[in-house]
């Protein structure tokens, strides 16, 4: 796998990092990694996957945006209302990045569809904002043996999870949930959201999948990272397998 030379020029200031190089950036490229959900996570996941060089990044959400989106969704302007997330989604990043290639599916996942969707990638980023789909993911990603990648937000709040699932004996969504919480016991809808968090988890998300396709750094796997932008506070926390 050759580079061309304004992919070089690109790339240059990350492939000076001596984590990544050109063997690592050939990594990058070789990788496909799927973003379901392109709201307040997705976007800012997706925006940096691709500015970074992932090779194959797929996209998967069946909504409209609203005017209530822009103030945390950054993919998106006030002239994209009515629009399909996707459609701007995919229209932006071939703007930032034309060496990448980008398969779009504009519809809900759900279970009849999401093993054919999923078993195509190496990395499932979930930025849904729904149990059930979470729940989802993470089940397929399991027994398909993916790098699942989860966050959630609200308030200030935010929740990453990661999990290797080609490793054996490992805790899944299911060790800190339990049981599948109602999708009615809080929403940003609801209770609100500040947007900043929305960018800090969603960037999270992408460098955690950047570090496992580099094969690099502390990784969460198996691990839960809880963060409150108003009170600074940053924990890591052990699930029960």
């Amino acid at each position: 796998m050759n580079f061309k030379n304004k992919e070089i020029e690109r790339y240059s200031r990350q492939i000076i990092l001596k984590n990544i190089g050109i063997i690592g950036q050939k990594k990058l490229k070789s990788s496909k990694v799927l973003i379901v959900g392109l709201g307040g996570l997705g976007c800012p996941a997706v925006e940096y996957l691709c500015r970074a060089g992932v090779g194959t990044i797929g996209l998967i959400d069946h909504d409209k945006i609203n005017l209530s989106n822009i103030h945390r969704q950054s993919m998106f302007a006030t002239c994209d209302i009515k629009k399909y997330k996707v459609d701007v989604v995919k229209q932006r990043l071939k703007k930032i990045n034309s060496h990448i290639k980008i398969k779009a599916y504009k519809k809900k996942i759900d279970s009849s569809n999401v093993k054919k969707i999923i078993k195509f990638f190496d990395i499932v980023i979930d930025g849904t904002d729904n149990f059930t789909s979470k729940f989802l993911l993470n089940k397929f990603s399991k027994s398909l043996k993916k790098i699942f990648i989860s966050g959630s937000i609200g308030k200030f709040d935010g929740h990453i999870f990661a999990f290797d699932f080609f490793k054996k004996s490992k805790p899944c969504l299911k060790s800190f949930y339990q049981t599948m919480p109602s999708d009615n016991i809080s929403t940003c809808e609801t209770d609100g959201v500040i947007g900043t968090v929305a960018g800090v988890v969603g960037n999270i998300q992408a460098n955690e999948a950047i570090k496992y396709i580099l094969g690099v750094g502390k990784c969460l796997n198996g691990k839960v990272l809880i963060i409150n932008l108003l009170t600074l506070d940053f924990r890591i926390c052990d699930l029960i397998k």
